[in-house]
């Protein structure tokens, strides 16, 4: 049951709903301060969530959509102040404010202020994005290319380095499949960025691993298990370590083909869901004989499989597509390859697990295989971390009225007279003015 509505006159009515209204503004952009600076700090990844958006959907039952635009206005309010402090005063709603941090520069924010003070949310929305759509049609004056280059090289951290240039009709097809495969990647940085990054870096970085993997997975077929045609030269004996110290002048290190060497955490993390090929060598390394490839995981059971599970099962990652399918007991270690022993994570989430030290308990009840998480203290992951405290609007109220004084049913309440707007003219208005 809610509380119950007090019998008001409609005019008495309306004013409170207007007055509770201006105080969830108010709330808002306290909210969004703090998203801004929860996602900042990146502590979306102490949770070992995928970014903060998926942070939010987990602990605060926002959906990831919802989540994602709030992280984008929170970082955009940052470099608007004046935007901000009428956002935090209760006079801008949350719709105009989404809207205009869409095209809103600190050179311009006060001009976008004083039109969203005289106009309604939807007629502002509609002013923004028509000046959106103006500037697009501008156009950038042509240059001349430079020659195409592309250059790979494996730096000092063991990391891929890509630089290079394309002409304007070659770049403009790499970023409209870059931007096609952003919609399978998170939107925040899968890892926290370093200070001089832009936030979008790290996603770009995925997505382009994303058009790498649908390449390859086209080439075989669609097999999820012949993603990778990558040789990893790993002994077995290195695979059942479970310390991770290796001595150089004594261990087989695990090494990429063409590449660095890695871990043996790692080595087990790409065998987990891939394909072996046992090969006989003598005791001074020379090749006696190389085996059939065999997969760890067939495709009969990663389909009923991806049935089963549907995507990561990580507690609060919504991610269904490039996932691997994960020895819960690893294979090298004599686990079996069946459904009680597989399940599904994402690759950030089965890096956790292999090198993050997640470890994964199962339990077999009437409802079929259960599983938990464990973090590296010893503590079990939530399924969900929502936990909603009870509260009544008098103490929202309260709360955001103590740190701004004087919201009333005035203060969010346009100053329009209700003529319709010109958009043409404002359009072409702001076009040749704003970009000054």
């Amino acid at each position: 049951m809610g509380l119950p509505v007090p019998d008001l006159h409609h005019g008495a009515l309306a004013d409170e709903i207007t007055t509770l209204y201006a105080h969830i503004n108010a709330a808002t952009a306290r909210l969004l301060e703090l998203i801004a600076s929860f996602d900042e700090q990146g502590l979306y990844a102490r949770y070992n969530a995928l970014s903060t958006a998926h942070w939010l959907n987990w602990s605060c039952g926002i959906g990831l959509a919802a989540g994602r635009e709030k992280v984008r206005v929170a970082r955009a309010l940052r470099e608007l102040p004046a935007l901000a402090a009428a956002f935090r005063a209760g006079v801008l709603s949350y719709s105009k404010v989404r809207a205009i941090t869409r095209v809103a520069t600190p050179a311009c924010e006060a001009t976008l202020l004083d039109m969203a003070r005289h106009a309604t949310a939807a007629q502002t929305e509609r002013i923004m994005r028509n000046y959106r759509q103006a500037l697009s049609l501008e156009g950038a004056p042509e240059q001349r290319a430079p020659e195409r280059r592309l250059t790979c090289f494996w730096d000092e951290h063991g990391c891929l380095s890509i630089r290079g240039c394309l002409s304007p009709e070659q770049g403009a097809v790499f970023l409209k499949a870059l931007e096609r495969a952003l919609e399978q990647v998170p939107a925040a940085d899968a890892e926290p960025c370093l200070e001089d990054e832009l936030p979008v870096a790290a996603r770009r970085a995925d997505a382009l691993v994303v058009l790498s993997e649908q390449t390859l997975s086209e080439a075989a077929g669609g097999s999820t298990a012949d993603r990778f045609q990558v040789a990893v030269h790993v002994s077995a004996e290195t695979l059942r370590r479970e310390v991770e110290a290796l001595d150089p002048a004594g261990d087989d290190l695990p090494v990429i083909d063409g590449g660095p060497v890695i871990g043996p955490a790692r080595a087990r993390r790409l065998c987990c869901d891939g394909s072996v090929i046992p090969l006989l060598e003598s005791a001074s390394g020379e090749v006696l004989a190389i085996g059939r490839k065999t997969r760890t995981v067939p495709p009969a059971l990663r389909r009923a499989l991806k049935r089963r599970d549907g995507g990561c099962r990580f507690p609060g990652c919504t991610q269904r597509h490039w996932v691997d399918a994960h020895h819960i007991r690893h294979w090298v270690h004599g686990g079996e390859t069946a459904m009680d022993n597989l399940i599904l994570l994402c690759r950030r989430h089965h890096g956790a697990v292999h090198e993050g030290g997640f470890t994964i308990r199962r339990h077999r009840d009437a409802d079929g295989l259960r599983v938990e998480f464990v973090d590296p203290r010893g503590r079990v992951v939530p399924a969900t971390a929502e936990d909603l405290t009870a509260g009544s609007w008098q103490t929202l109220v309260a709360d955001v009225s103590a740190e701004t004084p004087g919201i009333d049913a005035a203060t969010p309440r346009p100053d329009c007279d209700g003529r319709q707007p010109d958009y043409d003219h404002i359009a072409w208005w702001m076009v040749g003015h704003l970009r000054r």
